[in-house]
């Protein structure tokens, strides 16, 4: 019962919205949404429209706003830049409540956890909310906290909203052409895989530790530590970050920071976690971006919020290298050729269609001057573009895409002549060398060296089990291969036996000559 109340209520809200009339157009029956007003105003654009419904249906469906703003390859323009608007506007839950899903999930007093612990808030989202606190380690060391609580009971509303969200993907793929088009069963597939990863803190947890190793070296970004004592998929405890929201510049400024250093630097954490590591945050728009101001770290990046993580094989970065590389030349050729070797396109798709395609969409961009070039723009316009050779996008390159096009926002707001093309070039430039120069060669030979010389010993018993076991005929062939061989063997030895020779009698004759004309 409860689901089809529920169910009511989200159509009445479409209806409120003239949602209806998206789905209307789909069938050319647009007018008809117009006829059917029930009072209601059908003015404001369609991607206005489509978000406040979101931000009236609750939490739930802003992220699910949130997320599919990110599917820029799917959506058209307008609607993604309204969904883009969504914030998390959601009231704290009570204290009391957060207090006991700690203590059940440590099976411990909060006192004997925590020196002292904040009831108030200072975060809080859909899916939880943070209060500081003060712990206690096990060595006595007292150690400032953020500690982050799951929502309660998010999953059994999680899990109905889902299914209703199934079941509303199927009637808009069934409406039209355009409902197929942007996959909406797909969409909500991947939405219900961020939305359960983000439930799990433990794996939060673990893609923070993760992203703090491989960002050691570089000085550049702070990542909290976690206190895996007090993780738990319910709870969170990590060290707490002290810093000035970036979106705070004028503050920033103020403080002496160098802002255009700032958005240099950010895009250089971008590339060297896509491309060094193939382990990127995804998430990382102004919210969850601080800066440090204490002295030992002053002007470095603060990172906060790693629920949606972004990963790239080895494959997605060789295939990522060679369409850098052919993109840096203009053979436009080649990046069509990769699309279809990849198997993101039909095989018989014709090549030099989808390279006329690419040359639109990029040769403009090179003849202007290099700070007006913006890379992740260049990116969305090729998801449009290749939309209609029915391109297959990459979920984790559409991660990588959204990611870029929050880095690059973030960087122009704070330098408004930032030039990510010449900042991130010889970045790239030095990483594809290092991808398919003899330098990887000589790398991937001393890793799999191990591997082949304990393989190398056993290979003379492997091919005599190999030959006992195959039928006669079969032994019988190898044999008479491996006989051949040994026939040509000796041919090609004869053949050069007398070459040698012919040439050292060559070589005496001319001696002689010379001798005798001296």
């Amino acid at each position: 019962m409860t689901r089809y109340l529920r169910a009511g209520f989200i159509l009445l809200v479409i209806l409120r919205y003239g949602l209806d009339e998206l789905v209307l157009t789909g069938f050319r029956l647009r007018g008809l949404a117009r006829v059917v007003t029930f009072g209601r105003r059908l003015d404001a654009p369609r991607g206005q429209r489509l978000r406040q419904a979101l931000e009236h249906l609750g939490p739930i469906f802003v992220k699910f706003g949130q997320v599919l703003s990110t599917r820029r390859d799917l959506l058209p323009a307008d609607v993604a830049d309204e969904l883009a608007l969504l914030q998390d506007r959601v009231p704290p839950f009570p204290s009391e409540v957060a207090v006991a899903t700690i203590e059940r999930a440590f099976r411990r007093p909060l006192a004997d956890i925590f020196e002292s612990f904040e009831h108030e808030p200072v975060a809080s989202a859909s899916i939880a909310q943070v209060h500081f606190a003060v712990l206690k380690l096990r060595s006595g060391e007292l150690r400032q906290v953020a500690v982050k609580v799951l929502r309660p009971g998010m999953l059994p509303v999680i899990d109905k909203d889902l299914d209703l969200m199934h079941m509303m993907a199927g009637w808009v793929e069934s409406a039209s052409a355009d409902g197929r088009r942007l996959k909406p069963r797909e969409v909500v597939a991947e939405f219900n895989k961020y939305l359960h990863d983000e439930l799990d803190l433990v794996r939060e947890a673990a893609n923070a530790a993760q992203l703090r190793r491989n960002m050691a070296g570089l000085d550049l970004v702070l990542i909290p530590e976690m206190y895996w004592d007090f993780c738990h998929p319910e709870v969170m405890v990590m060290e707490r970050m002290y810093g000035v929201p970036i979106s705070h510049i004028d503050r920033l400024r103020a403080a002496n920071v160098d802002i255009p250093q700032l958005a240099r630097d950010g895009v250089t954490i971008f590339f060297t976690q896509v491309f060094r590591d193939g382990f990127f945050h995804a998430d990382m728009h102004p919210g969850n971006i601080q800066v440090s101001l204490e002295p030992g770290t002053f002007g470095r990046y603060i990172s906060l919020d790693f629920g949606i993580i972004g990963t790239l094989t080895e494959h997605d970065k060789e295939y990522l290298a060679q369409n850098f590389t052919a993109f840096f030349r203009r053979d436009y050729k080649r990046v069509a050729e990769l699309h279809v070797e990849s198997g993101w396109v039909p095989p018989n798709t014709r090549v030099d269609e989808l390279e006329g395609a690419i040359r639109g969409v990029c040769e403009p961009y090179f003849d202007r001057p290099l700070k007006e070039i913006s890379l992740g723009m260049v990116l969305m316009r090729l998801f449009q573009t290749s939309r209609r050779f029915h391109v297959e996008i990459q979920p984790q390159l559409v991660l990588l895409q959204k990611t870029l096009l929050n880095i690059e926002g973030l960087g122009r707001q704070l330098d408004p002549e930032l030039d990510l093309w010449s900042t991130a070039k010889p970045f790239l430039e030095r990483w594809m060398l290092d991808q398919v120069g003899p330098q990887k060669l000589i790398e991937e030979l001393r890793d799999q060296a191990p591997r082949y010389a304990k393989l190398l010993p056993d290979l003379p018993r492997l091919l005599h089990t190999y030959l006992q076991q195959q039928p006669g005929d079969a032994r019988r062939e190898i044999r008479e291969l491996l006989a051949e061989q040994k026939r040509t063997n000796r041919l090609l030895q004869g053949l050069a036996y007398a070459f040698a020779g012919f040439v050292l009698g060559l070589i005496v004759m001319q001696v002689l000559v010379r001798v005798r004309w001296f």
